[in-house]
């Protein structure tokens, strides 16, 4: 990172220092290393909303300066957090396997080791093989390669499809969505693989790990720092030189980039294909803080709210989807998690866990309506900045 980089970017040193000394105020107070004032289940929520807000800065990327409405880039983080799920899931119950059976009076076989797996993860949807695509789930280095690569393989084979048939507004988000809801139906079908409906779970139980809960969710919640921390350099870096110029030039005018002899289509593939891979790897390190994942993580609704969130945050900043996100979503989780008080009228009682979705829409709406630059565009002013000062 050189000089004229930070100092034509100056918001990208004060993310990283406040994200720096919230990573340390979060530790101090933690149960893992700290005094304690903050729960593990917390911690986990903090851990897993630094993850929501890598996805939003790749929404971002792929909207916000790219003007790609993406509305399936929650399959990319759901493909990501099966990939590295399988390993977990497979590591942990083959352990459980060896210690059941190394109790007998004759050692297990492999035959033996392999069914007694099988039963335990798939004889939930009556089966004890092992299908095709859980070859690698025994080795942790290529399962943490498809957490890249498959996202990205598909990203890059439906945006192909896509961009050379240059369908573009709508009607790429429409077609986005379906492939998130196509992907959603597969992988509610048991013969998927991934165990149909039930998904994956024990997740947070890391193999041959012994220590608690209370200093692995610390462990992750420092790697989603310093992933969101990383992503959010790259994309800073991406945008900011001559790619960026170009990917602001094809949300802005795109027939007139393609007059000038730009390839369009090569430009949208590679910002489409770099978001998957980044909400690839978001979703492999939220998963294992979540416990589970199931088929419902990535049905189209979820795409939805992520583009509702960098949406309140400021579409084209950056720090924007980042505010949005943490925002939403922290508070997301207090009215949902019974935190906020119900307001009793007399003749109905307002239950906010039944009323959190109404009242996001309609933060949504008024956002649209009344600060179409969202919760962003308060903090440039703040800066003594507008909102096209850094356009």
């Amino acid at each position: 990172m050189n000089r004229s980089f930070v100092v034509r970017n100056p918001s990208v040193l004060i993310f990283l220092v406040l994200l720096s000394l919230f990573t340390l105020v979060v530790t101090i107070l933690s149960e893992g290393f700290g005094v304690g004032l903050l729960s593990t289940s917390f911690v986990k929520v903090l851990g897993k909303t630094l993850c929501l807000c890598l996805i939003a800065i790749a929404m971002d990327l792929i909207w916000g300066y790219a003007g790609i409405l993406s509305l399936g880039h929650f399959a990319f983080f759901g493909l990501g957090g099966y990939m590295i799920g399988m390993w977990l899931m497979y590591e942990r119950t083959r352990q459980i396997v060896e210690n059941a059976l190394s109790e007998g009076v004759l050692p297990p076989t492999p035959e033996e080791i392999s069914t007694g797996i099988g039963n335990q993860i798939f004889g939930v949807v009556g089966s004890s093989d092992f299908p095709l695509i859980w070859a690698f789930a025994d080795s942790l280095v290529l399962q943490l390669a498809f957490v890249v690569l498959v996202p990205g393989l598909l990203a890059l084979v439906f945006g192909w499809l896509a961009f050379r048939s240059r369908v573009t507004g709508v009607y790429l988000s429409i077609l986005t969505q379906a492939m998130t809801l196509g992907l959603s139906l597969y992988l509610f079908q048991n013969a998927s693989g991934l165990r149909g409906n039930n998904g994956l779970s024990g997740l947070q139980n890391l193999p041959g790990v012994t220590a608690p809960q209370s200093v692995v969710s610390l462990w992750f919640f420092w790697a989603s720092a310093l992933a969101l921390g990383l992503g959010y350099l790259l994309v800073a870096w991406v945008v900011s030189g001559k790619f960026g110029s170009v990917i602001r030039g094809i949300r802005d005018n795109e027939a007139r980039v393609r007059f000038l002899g730009y390839s369009v289509e090569t430009y949208k593939l590679a910002v489409f294909t770099l978001t998957a891979c980044i909400s690839g790897i978001a979703g492999a390190l939220y998963y294992p803080q979540a416990g589970i994942i199931n088929p419902a993580e990535v049905a189209p609704i979820a795409s939805i709210y992520l583009a509702v969130w960098v949406a309140i945050g400021g579409r084209g900043r950056l720090y924007g989807a980042v505010i949005g996100t943490a925002f939403v979503s922290l508070v997301s989780s207090w009215f949902t998690g019974g935190q906020a008080p119900d307001i009793d009228l007399g003749f109905y009682a307002i239950k906010w866990v039944d009323w959190w979705l109404v009242l996001l829409g309609l933060s949504f709406v008024l956002v649209t309506l009344y600060a179409p630059g969202g919760i962003s565009s308060f903090v440039d002013k703040l800066a003594g900045k507008t909102m096209e000062a850094d356009r």
